[in-house]
């Protein structure tokens, strides 16, 4: 592998030399500016050693998969596009906004009509004059398409150039210069062909048809390149010393921590899950884990793999090995786990914290990891908060496996959230690589070097479900590994996310011509439609379609007695107060947090103090829901855990069905779609547990919610605004036996169940079929809706090879964030809106006194320090979506920004943008027609006046 950098002056005449790239914006300079050659150098130089030492095998080989010389010609093609990047620097359009260096280039010759340039500059941004530039230069190398390359250039400030945008540049030459600027433009290209090495390969690339996901991971990281060697302390504005001295310097300061490369696993599996996770003394591998681990060391390799398997079986262990073994087959060197909600998120930040400590790198001593938890309030969590705030040690390993492990603070900054290694966050940072948004290659680049895992696939709903399948099919097309994780994924569900891979992996099925007619086109996922075998692995295959694989369960079996409950809270109550006699642990789950605090209040008063009841749900303040998740882990979570209450009752939403390991006696649930059921009941009897009461000792579950009296059963009014009726009636129906007494048996009738209520069979008796088919009807206009909605946004399919990401982004979203970017990717009928809840005390503003440091004054005619800014910022708060509809938010904002001055605040990176809702010492506050409550007990509490 060559690494070599030229040293001296480079051979450019004073014309090329005078060009100016960089203006000093600190003040620190000697020389004030930067010639353009300088940053070219510096940026293909960073390139190189990107390359060489940061940089994915699997990215460096998906690049030179497509390259006649291999891992050496996409070495040089890294080094010489990321050499040409700002090459649209040389023209008039750019080098008029700073006069004084614009008229030294006259001096040399450069000339351009000052005011006609001003004029119209905003039609030739740097980046797409370069893409022009580079192009014409490669047509005259007698290329017949050089876009696919060009566009490289065009995009590197985030957003590849459109069609109208080309052109509109194009037909005004002015703003690229005339004979004098273009020759300029020549040396300084050719200079830099010959510097990296890419003279004598251009004729070899001309033919080379550069595919998408070849074109977007390049740009990443020249954009990388660029953001590197435009940091002045790095590359400081001097031009002494040699370019090996310059890059030395530069890189040792940065200090970018190495890819991960996997050791060889352990010989036997049981080895391999006794090495890297906590398990008992003496335990083996589950068969489910035995199944995952096998099969991704023997199925084509980048592939998909969707384990679906109860709950509790271990699928997050199973995922975590077969990411170190695809890993390794495939040249990954990280990984990505996504997870629902930023609750789930963090409690898996742990869990990958611990196996992280236990992973092994094939050269001991070689370096440490980096890791990101990515969600907007990563820095809140204290595991990552103590590892973001402590610097990345280098060097350190040990020979038993693990390394040290950190969050690189370059690596930490903005739109690079999955740029480290290993990052734990939310699904929407997923679905945001199918969203047509600004710097969309970072995302891309980022999880192209990874393998990635989805957990609770069940959980995404049809509008994001639309961005998940586009996200695949591009994973698919960069080589991504991916493993899929699921309790209760329909069958149809399972074909279609194999599909989407597919089509990115395998490439998009031929359309069908006139020559086809009357044939019948083969299903290769037919298979995985009608397969009702469960636990089952399904891995992809060489050619399109997949092999699925039926493997034994753990062995725990569970009976389930369903019974039907009158959604009257009285009968709640007397239910609850006859079954806690001896003591136990309850889980109700409600499908509204509204139902929830109605019903966590009626408990109390009906049950008395001897029996406590907590509520969970998503309405608290950050540091008050995280500390209420981590409360439930440990006074629910297995046996010997923490300590178990003799008698408690859990009002909760829907936050207590995913991704958190806890385990009740007796479950209430609202009747909801049936994988949602069997998520709760996942949380009933889920450990083999010595001592539970004898009237609780076995499982029971309670569905409430509906009314059973009627034909069908009518859900209440909050479940039908959060599901589907189609899908209540549907969940009712296959429920039917069971409520009628044939117990439910976890795992087995998992499946069938799960397979019933989402297949295409008519359900029910013959007297719900009115209600039914109108309830599917209106569900199909709907999901119709949404589909339409969600294209609005999404990312396109992977274009043929050689079809350049000219006008990828056209139509997206700007340049808008993670918050405002999750309002894309999630289907909701109101905006999203989290304000800072603060007390109002005769002194001011003070955080609310039951939190760590509670009682602080927080200043707000000054700039709030860091750590006081970190503390205000755990106080945010969602509120609901009554206050964010339509015809209200205008106002709520309106009020809330007018009711404090907070422009001192908005110097702190925690604060700057917030709103803030004050109440007063008993927690009551008034937001335009609304009255609202909060205290730690029972979450915010919202009603509308009138």
């Amino acid at each position: 592998m060559s690494t070599r950098i030229a040293t001296g002056t480079p051979k450019l005449g004073d014309a090329a030399r005078s060009v100016w790239g960089k203006t000093d914006r600190t003040g620190t300079s000697p020389v004030g500016w930067l010639p353009l050659w300088r940053h070219l150098a510096d940026t293909a130089d960073v390139a190189g050693r990107l390359w060489d030492q940061w940089l994915s095998a699997a990215v460096r080989q998906r690049i030179a998969d497509e390259l006649p010389g291999g891992d050496a010609d996409a070495r040089t093609l890294a080094v010489w596009i990321a050499g040409v990047h700002d090459i649209g620097k040389a023209t008039p359009a750019f080098a008029c906004q700073a006069y004084a260096l614009a008229e030294r280039m006259r001096d040399h010759g450069l000339h351009y009509d000052r005011d006609m340039i001003r004029a119209d500059r905003k039609y030739a941004p740097h980046a797409t004059a370069g893409h022009l530039v580079l192009a014409d230069w490669l047509g005259q190398q007698d290329w017949i398409d050089p876009h696919s390359f060009a566009v490289v250039v065009g995009g590197h400030h985030g957003t590849p150039p459109t069609h109208e945008s080309l052109r509109d540049a194009q037909v005004r030459p002015h703003l690229l210069g005339d004979q004098a600027w273009q020759q300029v433009q020549q040396e300084i290209l050719t200079w830099m062909a010959e510097r990296s090495g890419a003279e004598g390969r251009l004729v070899d690339w001309r033919s080379v048809p550069l595919s998408q996901p070849v074109q977007a991971a390049l740009t990443g990281l020249v954009i990388v390149a660029d953001w590197i060697a435009s940091n002045e302390k790095l590359f400081p504005y001097v031009l002494d010393g040699t370019d090996a001295d310059r890059l030395t310097a530069g890189w040792e300061l940065l200090d970018l921590p190495v890819p991960w490369l996997p050791a060889a696993p352990p010989a036997s599996i049981d080895d391999l899950f006794d090495a890297r996770f906590e398990l008992p003394a003496g335990a083996a591998a589950r068969p489910v884990q035995r199944t995952v681990a096998e099969l991704a060391a023997s199925m084509p390799a980048p592939g998909m793999i969707i384990v679906e398997a109860a709950m509790g079986e271990g699928k997050t262990e199973a995922a975590l090995a077969a990411v170190e073994i695809l890993a390794r087959r495939t040249g990954a060197s990280g990984c990505y786990l996504a997870l629902p909600t930023r609750a789930t998120s963090d409690a898996m930040f742990a869990r990958m914290l611990s196996w992280l400590r236990r992973l092994p790198d094939s050269q001991v001593g070689r370096g440490d990891r980096d890791v990101r938890l990515a969600h907007g309030k990563a820095a809140l969590n204290p595991d990552y908060d103590q590892l973001r705030l402590t610097s990345l040690p280098s060097g350190i390993g040990e020979d038993s496996g693990g390394a040290a492990i950190g969050v690189h603070r370059w690596l930490a900054g903005p739109k690079r959230t999955l740029l480290s290694s290993f990052v734990v966050g939310t699904i929407d940072q997923l679905l945001f690589a199918a969203l047509r948004s600004k710097h969309l290659v970072l995302r891309h680049l980022g999880f192209a070097g990874k393998v990635v895992v989805i957990d609770e696939a069940h959980a995404y709903d049809v509008y994001m479900g639309r961005f998940l399948d586009r996200a695949l099919e591009w994973l698919g097309a960069y080589g991504v590994p991916v493993v899929v994780l699921s309790a209760t994924l329909p069958a149809h569900r399972r074909a279609e996310l194999m599909a989407a891979y597919d089509n990115g992996r395998l490439g998009p099925l031929p359309p069908l011509t006139w020559r086809d007619r009357g044939k019948t086109r083969v299903d290769p996922y037919a298979a995985l439609r009608t397969d009702l075998r469960y636990p089952l692995v399904t891995v992809s295959t060489s050619d399109r379609g997949a092999a699925a694989t039926s493997c034994s369960d753990s062995g725990r079996n569970v009976d389930v007695t369903l019974r039907r409950l009158d959604d009257d809270l009285p009968v709640l109550g007397e239910l609850l107060r006859e079954r806690l006699t001896d003591g136990g642990c309850v889980l109700v789950v409600r499908n509204t947090v509204a139902r929830v605090q109605e019903t966590a209040t009626a408990l109390r008063a009906m049950l008395g103090p001897d029996t406590p009841v907590s509520v969970a749900h998503s309405r608290f303040m950050a540091v008050d829901r995280a500390a209420k998740d981590r409360w439930l882990r440990d006074t629910f979570g297995p046996p010997g855990s923490g300590n178990r209450p003799h008698r408690h009752v859990v009002v909760a939403s829907q936050v207590a069905e995913q991704s958190l390991d806890i385990d009740f006696d007796l479950l209430v649930t609202d009747l909801a779609p049936i994988d949602l059921v069997l998520q709760r009941i996942g949380r009933l009897h889920r450990h083999p547990r010595d001592g539970r009461p004898d009237r609780l000792g076995r499982p029971e579950c309670w569905i409430t919610g509906a009314d059973w009296n009627t034909e069908p059963p009518q859900p209440v009014a909050g479940s039908r605004r959060v599901y589907h009726l189609a899908m209540l009636l549907r969940s009712a129906a296959v429920l039917l036996p069971h409520l009628d007494g044939t117990p439910l048996r976890i795992p087995s009738d998992i499946a069938p169940l799960t397979q019933s209520a989402y297949g295409g069979e008519s359900l029910g008796p013959p007297s719900w079929q009115p209600a039914m088919v109108e309830a599917e009807a209106k569900q199909r206009d709907e999901i119709a809706v949404k589909e339409m909605k969600a294209d609005g946004f999404r990312l396109a399919s992977v274009g043929e090879p050689g079809v350049p990401l000219i006008s990828w982004l056209s139509g997206g979203v700007a340049g808008a964030d993670d918050r405002a970017a999750q309002g894309h990717v999630r289907d909701t009928d109101a905006e999203t809106l989290e304000v800072l809840l603060l007390v109002r005390t005769p002194d001011g503003l003070r955080l609310a006194p039951w939190i760590d440091g509670g009682g602080v004054i927080i200043p707000t005619a000054s700039t709030p320090s860091w750590r006081l800014g970190r503390s205000v910022a755990g106080c945010t708060l969602p509120l609901p979506r009554t206050m964010t509809a339509p015809d209200v938010i205008d106002e709520v904002i309106a009020e809330l920004e007018s009711r404090i001055d907070l422009s001192a605040w908005q110097g702190n990176p925690w604060l700057a943008g917030e709103l803030v809702l004050e109440i007063d010492g008993d927690g009551c506050a008034r937001v335009g027609p609304f009255d609202l409550h909060y205290d730690l007990h029972r979450g915010l509490h919202v009603v509308r006046a009138g």
